[in-house]
């Protein structure tokens, strides 16, 4: 019997915080069991880090315990135009789309989030934004928590 492992892609507006996060708790970089502190989300390498260019594409962020692949993804706004086309390009380099599952964090998403990703990523505000973000990402955390192990939860 043949395993065949999934690409599990998180996505949100801007890659940088949501998606990161739920890829880094998926991939146990974060707890499961309670919200980190500031420090250790912090130091997530790829929290907060994407750029302008980095739109619309999808980072490995590593493979979980089970030998699923764990991506994440800035689709912008156009969710509905960008991961139609992603799993139609999947599809006709002949992989099958059961294999791959799109999860979208926005729903964990809070008002300062939205407000510490804006002022950090779009603005260029690091000083500013990181620290709101930062607390934003933390009052999600339980969201994100429970994101991820429904996700787990599809293929285990």
């Amino acid at each position: 019997m043949e395993v065949i492992f999934l690409h599990i892609i998180y996505h949100c507006v801007g890659g940088s915080h949501s998606s990161s996060t739920a890829a880094a708790i998926h991939l146990n970089m974060l707890p499961i069991d309670h919200t980190p502190n500031t420090f250790d989300l912090l130091h997530i390498p790829f929290y907060d880090t994407q750029e302008k260019v980095d739109r619309g594409r999808i980072f490995l962020r590593g493979i979980d315990e089970y030998g699923n692949y764990v991506y994440n993804l800035s689709r912008q706004f156009i969710p509905h135009l960008m991961l139609p086309a992603i799993l139609d390009l999947w599809e006709i380099l002949g992989q099958n789309k059961e294999d791959i599952l799109f999860v979208n964090t926005m729903p964990c998403v809070n008002i300062w989030m939205k407000i510490g990703g804006f002022s950090s990523r779009r603005l260029e505000w690091v000083k500013l934004g990181r620290p709101i973000v930062a607390k934003g990402t933390l009052a999600a955390y339980d969201c994100l928590i429970k994101l991820v192990q429904e996700t787990k939860k599809q293929f285990h």
